[in-house]
């Protein structure tokens, strides 16, 4: 195989596998406990109330669930991609570059997933146990989707057919995550060709390095300040 092919495939293989594997788990399974643990900390009053995501709350709806777990593989997709985007701008230690990504995460998706209006942080109770719960999700998937991918990554890919088990297997739980490919082929394929000729080019200077990871910074502290706008606007919610 050519070597940009073997490459576009390698990342494909990796995003699919690593991304359905945690998008799955912490943004699917995860947030479903979550809804759950609100649902009975919440009372008899939130009982079929309909969300700002359209679920109902208090019944248990396979097809809701479902869906909710597909949504997940898709944002792991993404999540894994964007990981591969991002991992050569990041500084310090592995275990620290893990971290940073988890709190990045935490503070650009918690800001997404908190907000005043609507019933969601209105009704359920205690309001710190929800505003936890959904920092906490993004920051966990931030976390782990590193050492994932990594760990993808780094064992040998497999001769002939069996090369197609593990993606296989993560498209048959997770078939959502296929919904990301209309938005990771391309990326993929960008980052594949200069992957390969980037040993042709040299090297960014170092005022250009240390502006892309600038620019992801100022990213990450945007989304922390929406973040606790929202935190406290949630706060001052009457009741």
């Amino acid at each position: 195989m050519p070597e940009f092919g073997w490459l576009l495939w390698r990342y494909l293989r990796v995003v699919l596998v690593a991304g359905a594997a945690v998008g799955v788990v912490i943004a699917g399974v995860g947030s479903r406990l979550a809804m759950l643990l609100l649902r009975v900390t919440s009372g008899e009053r939130v009982r079929g109330v309909t969300s700002d995501d359209g679920f109902e709350i208090g019944r248990f709806s396979f097809s809701a669930s479902y869906g909710l777990v597909q949504f997940g593989a898709l944002a792991g997709g993404l999540g894994a991609t964007l990981y591969l985007l991002v991992r050569p701008w990041l500084i310090g230690p592995r275990r620290f570059r893990h971290l940073t990504v988890g709190l990045g995460c935490a503070a650009v998706v918690g800001s997404m997933l908190l907000h005043a209006d609507g019933v969601d942080f209105a009704l359920l109770r205690p309001r710190w146990l929800a505003m936890a719960l959904f920092i906490a999700i993004p920051a966990l998937f931030g976390l782990l989707i590193g050492p994932m991918v990594e760990l993808v990554e780094r064992r040998p890919l497999p001769r002939g057919w069996r090369q197609f088990v593990a993606p296989a297997v993560a498209v048959a739980v997770g078939p959502g995550v296929v919904a990301s490919l209309f938005i990771v082929v391309p990326v993929l394929f960008i980052f594949a060709g200069a992957r390969v000729t980037a040993s042709d080019r040299r090297p960014l200077p170092p005022a250009a390095t240390w502006a892309i990871r600038g620019a992801w910074l100022v990213v990450a502290l945007l989304g922390l300040n929406a973040l606790l706008n929202d935190i406290a606007a949630i706060s001052a919610l009457p009741g």
